[in-house]
């Protein structure tokens, strides 16, 4: 039985029946940085049972800026995040993996959790996580920053994130507002949390984008695409060929 009075203000939005399904249920998130730290701090806020933790990098200066759950350089971003978790909610389950996502090892992390959250800074893991998530069948929670904007959507069998990006842009900026990743990282949560409890509509097919330079925001719907090779089901396993260069797939089974 959870704390009621602990969540007693999130029990008035979704009731006793959604904060029990929170209590039951699992997530993973993929990265632990800008993106990952309000995902994981509202995540664990809110009384997520279960929450993994899959991050190699460590934790540098530059990172303090918009990483806010760490507060030690060097030390591995898994684990700087589980201390974090320990102390603001110890009533949650943590599974730290304190290394990278692989294609050796994608299905083997994501499996066991209710939904996967990614929160990478390269295209080529948003490829891996989506690919693994729509074999297995799981939700899969998408955003990306870069300085003042940001996107969200979920992905969940069809339309996927192949059928938004089929290959991945030549380059990628690393220019990004602390608060940005803030913004968009907190609304990754309240997708999560959507999902978990049944409450609200969830941006499934349909991807939200933001300049917060203009506060301007706007919302479109992502067309199925009938040959993408991922959710028509033509993708059958994890292939190292498919996540190189420009995460075209190369290799179906």
């Amino acid at each position: 039985m959870f704390d009621a009075e602990k969540y007693e203000r999130q029990i008035e939005v979704f009731g006793f029946e959604g904060q029990e399904k929170l209590v039951e249920s699992s997530v993973l998130v993929v990265g632990a940085g800008g993106l990952g730290s309000p995902v994981i701090a509202y995540l664990a806020a809110a009384g997520v049972g279960r929450i993994g933790i899959v991050d190699g990098d460590v934790v540098e200066k530059s990172n303090l800026q918009r990483q806010i759950i760490h507060n030690s350089v060097g030390v591995n971003k898994a684990e700087s995040a589980a201390s974090f978790v320990e102390k603001l909610n110890p009533d949650v389950v943590l599974d730290i993996y304190p290394y990278s996502i692989t294609p050796r090892n994608a299905l083997k992390l994501i499996e066991p959790y209710d939904v996967v959250v990614g929160c990478p800074d390269s295209f080529r893991v948003r490829y891996l996580i989506n690919d693994a998530s729509m074999l297995l069948g799981k939700p899969f929670v998408h955003a990306a920053v870069y300085a003042w904007e940001g996107e969200v959507s979920v992905f969940y069998g069809k339309p996927c994130y192949r059928c938004y990006l089929p290959s991945a842009p030549a380059s990628e900026g690393s220019a990004i507002v602390g608060a940005t990743a803030g913004v968009f990282g907190s609304m990754q949560a309240v997708e999560v949390i959507k999902i978990l409890t049944g409450s609200g509509e969830v941006l499934k097919g349909r991807m939200i984008r933001g300049d917060l330079s203009r506060m301007e925001f706007f919302t479109f719907s992502i067309p199925e695409n009938s040959e993408c090779p991922v959710c028509s089901g033509k993708l059958k396993g994890i292939f190292d060929e498919n996540y190189i260069g420009s995460c075209e797939i190369r290799k179906l089974d």
